[in-house]
């Protein structure tokens, strides 16, 4: 994921980053818990307590580069009855929370904006939650190993192309190094992620107005 912030716009991302690394992660436990495998809830990784999921370099690393990481929730295909369809659905909960929490992120703050006396810094903290959540969810879906598109990809390939394409994950790290370094991630997640969150923000503004 990535970030170009202010010290100022870092402070009112932290909490954010925490709740919306949080809940991809319990995400993906929990679709695995669905699908049959109790690792994660083994291993803790249901539980909301921020500490069980948040990686501390991976965090610092988000807040002062822009790209950082939450602890990989772990999985054992075997548990799973069908573990190439299985773990797509396991990969693609995560994004899917992240839209959804940018949806209830939204539905907050607006009203707030017609409301006189509400903190500036309510709205700022409501609206980074949003977008950094939209910006989460369309990176992890860039199909390159070790993100969670990937295994996406991998559920909707043919048998045949599925073995060939998990050989490659293990230079999965290195070309996405090569994608942020040479700017191509921020090619591709910045328009995206600016049509999805617009797609919210009008899908929020149509509610309230069908509403109020």
């Amino acid at each position: 994921m990535i970030f170009n912030t202010s010290i100022e716009q870092m402070l009112l991302r932290l909490p954010a980053l925490i709740l919306a690394f949080t809940i991809h992660e319990i995400s993906h436990g929990l679709m695995a818990y669905i699908l049959g495998d109790s690792t994660a809830k083994r291993d803790g990784r249901l539980s909301l307590n921020p500490i069980r999921h948040i990686d501390p370099i991976g965090l610092i690393l988000i807040l002062i580069v822009g790209f950082g990481w939450a602890k990989p929730v772990m999985v054992n295909t075997h548990n799973l009855n069908n573990p190439k369809i299985d773990m797509a659905l396991i990969s693609i909960a995560g994004p899917i929370s992240n839209f959804i929490m940018a949806f209830v992120g939204l539905m907050i703050v607006y009203p707030l904006f017609f409301v006189s006396g509400v903190p500036a810094f309510i709205i700022q903290i409501l609206l980074a939650f949003a977008s950094i959540n939209v910006v989460l969810g369309v990176f992890n879906l860039i199909p390159i190993p070790p993100l969670d598109g990937s295994k996406v990809l991998a559920g909707l390939l043919p048998d045949r192309f599925y073995g060939m394409f998990l050989s490659f994950e293990r230079f999965g790290m290195i070309i996405l190094i090569i994608f942020i370094i040479t700017g191509a991630t921020t090619q591709i997640v910045v328009p995206i992620t600016g049509a999805i969150y617009s797609m919210l923000f009008s899908a929020v503004a149509s509610i309230y107005g069908l509403l109020l």
